[in-house]
C-alpha cells in the first residue's frame, strides 16, 4: 500500500478551517484549480467528500467534523516538530546525566562539576560510572551521555570528541619514603619497587617507554587496574606510583609527587559523545560545563615539586 502524502494534511487542516476553495487556497498560496485538485485527492485518499455544497457555500459532512480537530492537532504537533528547539530554561530542567569516566576524574573534577550543575540547573542529577574498558558501545546505546577519555586510534565517525585538557605522569611517593627527601635521578627512580597502573594487566606502559632512552629500568612488582589503588598501595608502603598529574590531585593529597628524572610522557583527555545528541542544548549546555571546569581546574593545579605540592 503507498504511503499518504502528509502534505495532505496541512491542505486539509486549511480546508476545514476555512470551508472555502477559495480562502484555503490564498491562504496556502494556490491557485483556485491546484486546490480544488488537491481538495479532489483529499477525496480519494479519505473515501469522504469533506466538503459538499449547500447553496452558494460549502459544509462539512460528519467524517470532515470528526477529523478536523485531529487533524488540527497533528498539524500543529508536525509544526512543533521542525521547529529549532525553544531556549534552553536550566531551571526547569529535570534530567539525569551519565558519565563515564577513568579513576581520579571525579575525585579531581567532580565536585567542581556538581557544585556548578547544582547552581545553574538544580533539577539535574549527575551519575557518575567507572570506565573499566575502551568500549563506545554505552555511547551508541545511550546508556552513557558523556565519557571522557585517552583517544588511541580512529573513532567512528558516529563519536563526538573535543579536547579537555593535557596531563603528564609524576612520581609519589609517601612522605617518608626516602626519594621524598632528595633530588630524584633515573638511577635512583630505577632502583625503587614500583606499581603499576593497567585495566589490561599489562607490566609496562608510556612511562617505560619514555624511561628506556635512559639505558634502565624500573622493577614493577605490583600491576592494579586503576591510579586510585596505585596510589593506596604507594601511600602505604615504598613502592612508587606514577600516575598523571591532573587527573589524580585529590587523590595525592599528603603525598610526595616529583616529577620524573626523564621526559614525563604526556597524554591528551577527551570529552566523547554520540552524535545523536550533538545538537541536543541540554547536552551541550553540560558539556560546557565539563569543559569549563577542567580548564579552570587545570589552570589551577601546580606542577609537581612547585609550591602547592606536598613537601
Amino acid at each position: 500500500m503507498p504511503r499518504p502524502d502528509l502534505n495532505l494534511l496541512v491542505t486539509l487542516d486549511v480546508l476545514l478551517d476555512e470551508g472555502s476553495v477559495t480562502r484555503a487556497g490564498e491562504r496556502l498560496r494556490l491557485s483556485p484549480s491546484a486546490m480544488s485538485r488537491a481538495l479532489a485527492r483529499l477525496r480519494r485518499t479519505t473515501g469522504d467528500p469533506l466538503l459538499v455544497r449547500a447553496g452558494r457555500g460549502l459544509v462539512p459532512t460528519p467524517r470532515a467534523l470528526e477529523l478536523r480537530e485531529r487533524v488540527r492537532v497533528l498539524v500543529h504537533e508536525a509544526e512543533a516538530v521542525l521547529r529549532p528547539a525553544e531556549r534552553l530554561d536550566l531551571g526547569a530542567l529535570d534530567r539525569t546525566f551519565t558519565l563515564r569516566s577513568s579513576d581520579g576524574f571525579v575525585e579531581s573534577f567532580g565536585p567542581e562539576l556538581v557544585a556548578r550543575v547544582g547552581t545553574e540547573a538544580p533539577g539535574v542529577r549527575l551519575r557518575f560510572v567507572q570506565k573499566t574498558k575502551k568500549d563506545t558501545t554505552p555511547l551508541r546505546d545511550g546508556t552513557v551521555d558523556l565519557e571522557t577519555g585517552v583517544i588511541e586510534g580512529t573513532l567512528a565517525p558516529d563519536v563526538m570528541t573535543r579536547p579537555l585538557f593535557t596531563d603528564r605522569f609524576v612520581g609519589v611517593v609517601r612522605r617518608e619514603h626516602p626519594l621524598g627527601s632528595t633530588t630524584v635521578t633515573p638511577a635512583t627512580y630505577a632502583s625503587g619497587r614500583h606499581v603499576h597502573v593497567s585495566r589490561r594487566g599489562l607490566t609496562e606502559g608510556l612511562v617505560d617507554e619514555a624511561f628506556r632512552p635512559t639505558g634502565r629500568e624500573r622493577a614493577v612488582v605490583t600491576v592494579v587496574d586503576g591510579f586510585g589503588a596505585a596510589l593506596a598501595l604507594a601511600r602505604a608502603s615504598d613502592l612508587i606510583a606514577t600516575v598523571p598529574e591532573r587527573q589524580t590531585e585529590n587523590l595525592r593529597e599528603g603525598m610526595h609527587s616529583f616529577s620524573l628524572p626523564f621526559p614525563a610522557p604526556e597524554v591528551t583527555v577527551s570529552l566523547l559523545w554520540h552524535v545523536r545528541l550533538d545538537a541536543d542544548p541540554a547536552h551541550r549546555w553540560l558539556r560546557e560545563c565539563v569543559l569549563s571546569v577542567c580548564r579552570q581546574r587545570t589552570d589551577q593545579t601546580p606542577a609537581a615539586g612547585q609550591p602547592g605540592m606536598a613537601p
